[in-house]
């Protein structure tokens, strides 16, 4: 796995001179974030080796290298699920080799069921920890050159990140929930009783993404920020359907992408 990584970082850099400070991961709905961006590459996944390629509709399937709010930027837009029959190793390749272009910061965005009864559609939920049910992309042998065998895992996302997301949002009027992340297999979204489960083993929100990169990131030793759009409640009992995760998702983009914004003009002494 560690050549095929160091393998796949070389074939990027052959093709584009330019080191990212900072990987940003799209979710469903969610990639026109990549509109505010001065674009200066971007590469299918399907052109490159060992790339997995994107099969779900609403994730375009490109590498963006480019500035945003004046920090060197790759945007993933559009990601991998293990539902799509990626092994877990699969599922997080591309944050491993983020890394060994050079990233020193991991922000991760995803749509979600909302399962905190306080939260509503559209809501931007800052990710403080969470519940993984996807399988672990840490088994297996261990690459130590990656990381060691048994990570801490007692801080997954950064505190010093989610503190300056609350001044952003002040600063920006953007309300803000927190709360912790479910991250399951899928596909099938979730049935009510499963909600109701996710809620009271501590979850606020449930999804079939995010848990598995971010393991992978803590692994490395890359801070992780990571924003939830809530873009269906779980407990109302309303059918969910992918149609309307996008179109949540699309409506509380412009949201997200002001808080990455101000999020990335305070990385200045982060990285």
């Amino acid at each position: 796995m560690l050549a095929q990584i160091k393998n796949t970082a070389s074939f990027i850099r052959s093709k584009i001179d330019f080191e990212p400070e900072v990987g940003i991961i799209l979710g469903t709905g969610l990639g026109r974030m990549v509109e505010s961006m001065e674009i200066q590459a971007s590469i299918d996944y399907r052109d490159i080796p060992d790339f997995p390629v994107s099969t779900v509709e609403g994730h375009a399937g490109k590498l963006i290298f480019g500035t945003l709010s004046g920090r060197r930027v790759v945007a993933m837009q559009g990601r991998f699920h293990y539902y799509e029959g990626y092994t877990p190793q699969q599922v997080v390749f591309p944050v491993r080799v983020m890394k060994y272009l050079g990233i020193k910061v991991l922000f991760v965005s995803n749509s979600s069921g909302g399962v905190n009864p306080t939260f509503r559609p559209g809501d931007l939920m800052v990710i403080t920890d969470h519940i993984n049910l996807i399988p672990n992309p840490l088994v297996g042998p261990n690459e130590a050159e990656l990381g060691p065998r048994f990570p801490d895992m007692s801080e997954p996302y950064d505190r010093r990140l989610v503190t300056w997301a609350g001044e952003v949002a002040c600063k920006e009027g953007i309300p803000l929930q927190y709360g912790c992340y479910t991250g399951v297999t899928g596909p099938t979204f979730e049935t009510r009783k499963e909600y109701r489960f996710y809620h009271t083993i501590g979850g606020d929100a449930v999804g079939m993404s995010t848990t598995p990169e971010v393991i992978a990131a803590r692994h490395m030793g890359l801070p992780v920020f990571a924003v939830s759009v809530i873009t269906n409640m779980g407990l109302d009992g309303a059918k969910a359907s992918h149609e309307e995760v996008q179109s949540e998702g699309a409506k509380a983009e412009i949201k997200m992408t002001r808080l990455f914004i101000g999020m990335l003009e305070k990385l200045e002494n982060f990285i």
